[in-house]
């Protein structure tokens, strides 16, 4: 394996942090801005290609947000930090393992699981999760390259947060506006064949408790391939009332955004968006494959709990994707929250099931917070993580004065390790290949062959 740099002293304070997206990168990036500890820390991933969220959740045409990469990368490259890919948490190596190697492992794994809808018909061809969507249209090498075909004429997205927003406006997007992103070659056909004609975008809540972001919904109202059409007596709040006087700022500037458009009429576009509020799905209908989704009107009840109004409709969708929250998964050997779904802990401490805290165990992102923020939020996340590692540092020397060398134990695990300049040649061959094809900057690798292939593995 091909070190990008190498330890900055004899006797550093050795640190592997599980998982290469935003938050394990904002982890090493506080490691290595502090000076109170000389540190060597490991990124360790199980894909050949750092980044996570970053490059296989954001919306390939969210450029401005894809840019994060460049200030991640320059992380990367300090010399006090290595990427170690192609070895996976609980497969290849164990939390025993990385204790014989580190004085101290952080998990930044990220919550890489949907929520379910708990429907009847939910498991029917045609109904998936968003996360597979996404993973499709951003390359993942896990997502099937013909998962998706999107002969239906209308679909049915339920959620009201940004990932819902993302996979609304790539449907409605014409093959064209994507072109010059980084999308994978056969996702482009498949969504330049699409038949796509109508989305509706279901939320059970009212517009002032939605989640997603006013530059989100913005971005949304953009769209030249297709109307958005919103109901004006579900954007009609009282402007003395008390919801709107107890609505936070964003609530109001997503309130205004969508009254404006319910004034507006359809301009005749290919495609049409139905921001559908106060309606929850209660079947999803189909023998073989979804047919159609059963919903329902929602109202506040007694107590501030949202109940039916047994009001009910069906949609004519052949398609249904649910986009209701990511939840984390657990880890080997790693105490796991099964309410929260998240990693008990401490100021970043994990925590064992009697509420002590596990040395030399730490938690960073997602899998510490639970699936809420923006990117940016990972930051200050990480860094209340590392400012307990530091403290905890004379501590963790002395439990572990001399860590087995990490690359020894990395040998034994049977993964095939890529390391930094393995990424590069990834890099550098999505840059020819959009090239090749006159799109862009980059056009993704879609599959392990591809990436294989490009590192000559």
């Amino acid at each position: 394996m091909v070190d990008n740099g190498g330890m900055s002293s004899p006797d550093p304070l050795r640190v592997a942090v599980i998982g290469s997206g935003p938050a394990g990168i904002y982890t090493a990036d506080a490691l290595t801005r502090q000076n109170r500890e000389d540190v060597a820390v490991d990124v360790v991933d199980r894909l050949p290609t750092p980044y996570g969220l970053v490059r296989y959740g954001v919306a390939p045409d969210h450029l401005k947000i894809k840019g994060v990469a460049r200030s991640l990368r320059r992380v990367l490259e300090d010399p006090r930090v290595r990427f170690v890919g192609g070895v996976e948490f609980g497969r290849h190596v164990t939390r025993d393992d990385l204790a014989r190697a580190y004085h101290a492992v952080v998990y930044a794994t990220g919550a890489s699981v949907d929520r379910r809808l708990g429907i009847p018909g939910e498991d029917l061809p045609g109904s998936v999760a968003a996360t597979d969507f996404v993973n499709w249209y951003c390359g993942h090498p896990d997502a099937e390259v013909a998962r998706f075909v999107l002969d239906a004429e209308e679909v049915a997205v339920v959620g009201a947060g940004n990932v819902a927003l993302d996979v609304v406006r790539v449907l409605a997007k014409s093959a064209d506006e994507l072109r010059a992103t980084d999308i994978p070659q056969h996702v482009l056909d498949v969504l330049a064949a699409s038949r796509v004609r109508r989305i509706h975008l279901l939320a059970r809540r009212g517009p002032l408790e939605a989640r997603f972001t006013a530059p989100e919904l913005r971005d949304l109202g953009e769209l030249a391939n297709a109307d958005v059409v919103v109901r004006p007596d579900q954007v009609d709040v009282d402007p003395a009332g008390e919801e709107l006087l107890h609505a936070a700022r964003a609530a109001r500037t997503n309130l205004r955004i969508l009254a404006e458009w319910a004034r507006r009429p359809p301009a005749g576009r290919p495609r049409r968006v139905d921001l559908r509020f106060w309606t929850r799905p209660t079947a999803v209908l189909g023998a073989d494959r979804v047919t159609g989704l059963r919903v329902e009107g929602t109202r506040i009840g007694d107590g501030g709990r949202l109940v039916g109004t047994g009001v009910e409709e069906v949609l004519d969708t052949g398609m249904v994707l649910r986009s209701i929250g990511y939840a984390g998964v657990p880890l080997a050997g790693v105490p796991f929250d099964e309410a929260t779904r998240t990693v008990p802990h401490a100021d970043g401490r994990v925590l064992d099931a009697a509420g002590a805290v596990v040395p030399g165990d730490y938690v960073a992102g997602w899998i510490k917070r639970g699936a809420t923020g923006v990117i940016g939020t990972n930051k200050s996340d990480a860094a209340a993580t590392v400012r307990a590692l530091l403290d905890d540092a004379p501590a963790l020397r002395a439990a572990r004065p001399a860590p087995e060398p990490a690359d020894r134990v990395l040998a034994a695990s049977g993964a095939t390790v890529t390391d930094y300049a393995d990424w590069l040649a990834i890099d550098a061959a999505e840059a020819e290949q959009a090239s090749r094809l006159e799109r862009g900057e980059r056009v993704k690798l879609p599959g392990w062959a591809e990436l294989r292939a490009a590192i000559g593995r």
